[in-house]
C-alpha cells in the first residue's frame, strides 16, 4: 500500500509518516519501480501500535524502548499512571481556584484572598488608584508566597471591616496632589503610621518581606503614584521602621 493509503487506515498524517520515519520508530519500506514506498500490514500494525502507545502519553523518546520489551512497558505504564494521577489532581484543584473565583467576582489574575481588598466599586476611586490597587495586590501575593495570603486574611479576618476602617485615610491619600497644603500632608502621615501601626505588627507573624521585595514595591509605588503620594508612603515606611515610630 502507498503512504497516504497506510496513513488513511492507522488514522495519522503523511507527515506523520514521514517523522516516524525520521526517528527510526517505523521502519521504512522498499520502494516500487516508480519510486513509491511499498507498505505491507506489518507496518501497519507496527504504526498502530505506536498510535496507541502515544494516546496513552507515551512519549516518542520512550518507544524504542516498550515497543519489543514487556517489562519496560509495564515500568512506563507505572510511571505513566502517577504522572496522570498527578494531574488529574491539579486539574482538580485549578477547577476549585476557578470555582472561588466565579463564587466571588474577583479577577483571574489575583489571589481570591486578596481580591477583597481591593476599594469596592461604590467607594468611587480614581481609574488610576483602582488600577494601582489591583497592580499592588498582584506583586504583594507573589511576594508573599504560596500560603502568604491566605495567612494573611486568616490574621487580618474580613476585609469588609480593616476597609471601613482605613477608607477616610485611603481617600484623602488618593486626593493628594501638588498643592496639597503642607499641614495635611503631614496629618496624614501621622495619621496612616497610627493606623498602620498594628497592621505591621501582625504581618510580622508572616515571612517577612525580604530587601528585595521591599524594593519592588517602591519601585512599583514610584511608577505609579504621583511624586506627593510616593514621598508620603516613603515617610511612613520610614517611620514605621523605627521602634518608637518617629
Amino acid at each position: 500500500m502507498l503512504s497516504s493509503e497506510l496513513a488513511e487506515l492507522a488514522g495519522v498524517t503523511v507527515r506523520t509518516l514521514r517523522h516516524y520515519h525520521q526517528i527510526g520508530l517505523l521502519p521504512e519500506p522498499p520502494r516500487s519501480a516508480g519510486g513509491y514506498r511499498n507498505y505491507d500490514v506489518g507496518h501497519l500494525v507496527r504504526l498502530l501500535r505506536i498510535t496507541r502507545m502515544t494516546a496513552l502519553g507515551v512519549p516518542l523518546s520512550a518507544l524504542p524502548a516498550v515497543l519489543d520489551d514487556p517489562a519496560a512497558a509495564e515500568e512506563l505504564l507505572d510511571e505513566l499512571d502517577r504522572q496522570a494521577a498527578a494531574d488529574i489532581e491539579r486539574l482538580t484543584a485549578r477547577r476549585v481556584g476557578i470555582a472561588a473565583l466565579r463564587r466571588s467576582g474577583a479577577p483571574p489574575d489575583l489571589p481570591p484572598e486578596l481580591s477583597a481588598w481591593r476599594s469596592a466599586p461604590a467607594a468611587g476611586i480614581p481609574a488610576d488608584m483602582a488600577r494601582y490597587e489591583h497592580e499592588q495586590l498582584i506583586l504583594l501575593g507573589h511576594l508573599l508566597g504560596n500560603d502568604g495570603p491566605a495567612g494573611a486574611a486568616a490574621l487580618f479576618g474580613t476585609a469588609n471591616d480593616v476597609m471601613s476602617t482605613s477608607a477616610p485615610l485611603t481617600a484623602r491619600f488618593y486626593a493628594l496632589a501638588p498643592d496639597t497644603p503642607d499641614d495635611e500632608v503631614a496629618s496624614l502621615i501621622d495619621e496612616l503610621v497610627a493606623h498602620l501601626k498594628p497592621v505591621m505588627a501582625r504581618l510580622a507573624v508572616l515571612s517577612p518581606l525580604d530587601a528585595q521585595a521591599l524594593a519592588l514595591i517602591d519601585e512599583l509605588n514610584e511608577l505609579t503614584l504621583r511624586p506627593v503620594q510616593h514621598r508620603v508612603l516613603r515617610r511612613v515606611q520610614q517611620r514605621l521602621a523605627r521602634p518608637d515610630g518617629a
